[in-house]
């Protein structure tokens, strides 16, 4: 039987792959700590722990009609991003997936009352919510394989958590030991172009509003705490400071770790930042004495 065997909410923001002195002249003589964050988070689990498997929840892969899980054996290439290609050029990148539990995953989708596809076509793009955080985390390990769902953009929260209670049945159903990693932000406005540039240090003052930075704030203790039940009952407020791709990325992953029955509390990994005004953190979720709870054994119709 397979279990997830940790979660994280990881930032992914393109400065993590910016050369360091760019880095610092950018964030007014420092480095900003999303970096050693992610270099640490390596050490202490993903060098070390027993796991199989990594599912990237992606929050900048937006499907339209259903969710879709990646069921290539291997990907391969070179990653230039069309949204920011003077940063992130020409990234060479080479991990297997694990086509058996993608095409798992899909097989609960009408179950659980959505819509999963296990795709492997060869020229399917790749996001960097994926290769940014596999370039700090996964190179250099090659026994472990690595996936990714989509963020379905006419999905709602109720979608979200269904096909994440897809992805967690999928997962007890496997062998697999698998890492979960929320691959976004938490609020998410960036700041117009003219006005952009003022605000690429990293200081949370430089937060979009502050209604934005209050309700980053207000979740973060609530993570840190173990609180998800909070969390839940409150998106429809966090939704009005526009949290990255919907919160699609953490909805999915709360969805197949049993929603309100969590109460795995989160370590830091790093400050909370800001990113031309959007809110950026790493959040990891160690795996609970007893093991994460299973997500909820639901039967609904698509209707």
């Amino acid at each position: 039987m397979g279990e997830v065997v940790g979660v994280g909410l990881i930032a992914h923001v393109p400065t993590i792959m910016l050369p360091k002195d760019v880095r610092i002249a950018l964030n007014e003589g420092s480095d900003i700590t999303l970096v050693a964050g992610l270099e640490q988070l390596r050490k202490d689990v993903f060098e070390s722990d027993d796991y199989d498997t990594v599912i990237v929840l992606d929050s900048h892969w937006a499907s339209t009609v259903e969710f879709i899980v990646t069921s290539h054996d291997r990907r391969h290439g070179l990653f230039t991003s069309e949204e920011l290609p003077r940063g992130m050029h020409g990234v060479p990148f080479d991990y297997h997936g694990d086509p058996e539990l993608a095409h798992l995953i899909a097989e609960q989708d009408e179950k659980n009352g959505t819509w999963i596809t296990a795709i492997d076509d060869p020229d399917l793009p790749v996001m960097y919510a994926t290769i940014n955080l596999w370039k700090f985390l996964g190179e250099g390990l090659p026994d472990k394989k690595w996936l990714s769902v989509s963020v379905c953009q006419t999905a709602t929260d109720e979608d979200f958590l269904r096909a994440g209670r897809a992805i967690g049945e999928a997962i007890a159903r496997s062998d697999r030991r698998v890492i979960l990693l929320a691959s976004g932000a938490l609020s998410h406005t960036f700041f117009k172009l003219r006005e952009l540039r003022k605000h690429e240090m990293s200081d949370p003052a430089h937060i979009f509003s502050d209604a934005a930075r209050a309700a980053d704030y207000e979740r973060l203790e609530w993570f840190t705490a173990g609180d998800h039940t909070k969390v839940l009952e409150t998106m429809p407020a966090f939704h009005k400071v526009r949290p990255e791709a919907m919160f699609g990325h953490w909805l999915l992953t709360i969805g197949a770790i049993g929603e309100e029955a969590c109460t795995a509390p989160g370590i830091m990994y790093s400050e909370y930042e800001n990113s031309i005004g959007t809110g950026q953190v790493h959040v990891w979720f160690p795996k609970p004495k007893g093991g994460f709870p299973a997500a909820k054994d639901l039967t609904l119709s698509r209707d």
